[in-house]
């Protein structure tokens, strides 16, 4: 199977959603909006385009960053796979939707300042240091502390 991967820049527009599978794996799911924008030079302001909808799905090692800095309305970056899942609505109609199985989340800090504080051994020296996890293994507990959205451009 051909598999495509992607990235979209986007706002988050639902609250994620924790659940658990009938195979008893968790997932977080949100919706995301991407609305591309072009500067119109002959009037000299931003023009939207059209808006790509999608559902982000977080599995696995994403579960516990996702849940703790992800939510409506914050400004990410999602990269992963992306498929068309196709379903019948309620109304006998044939519909589609979007989803991408997510690799990566980060905020976009080109539309936000966050400062991170990571865990206690994380700031200690290297010689006062335990045991270095693999970075394969380890999983970073830092923390958001604290969230701004710079001014709107003109």
């Amino acid at each position: 199977m051909y598999e495509t991967f992607t990235t979209v820049i986007g706002t988050v527009v639902t609250e994620p959603r924790r659940r658990t599978t009938s195979t008893g794996e968790e997932v977080i799911s949100f919706r995301v909006a991407s609305t591309s924008r072009r500067l119109d030079r002959e009037r000299q302001h931003w023009t939207d385009g059209p808006t790509l909808y999608l559902t982000v799905s977080c599995w696995r090692r994403l579960l516990t960053g996702v849940g703790a800095a992800i939510a409506k309305g914050r400004p990410i970056i999602a990269h992963g796979q992306i498929k068309t899942n196709e379903f019948q609505a309620a109304d006998g109609s044939r519909r589609s939707d979007l989803e991408m199985t997510a690799n990566s989340i980060g905020l976009d800090l080109s539309r936000c300042v966050v400062a991170y504080r990571g865990t206690p051994a994380q700031d200690k020296p290297a010689d006062q240091a335990e045991k270095a996890v693999p970075e394969s293994d380890s999983a970073d507990t830092g923390t958001i502390v604290e969230e701004q959205r710079p001014p709107a451009a003109a």
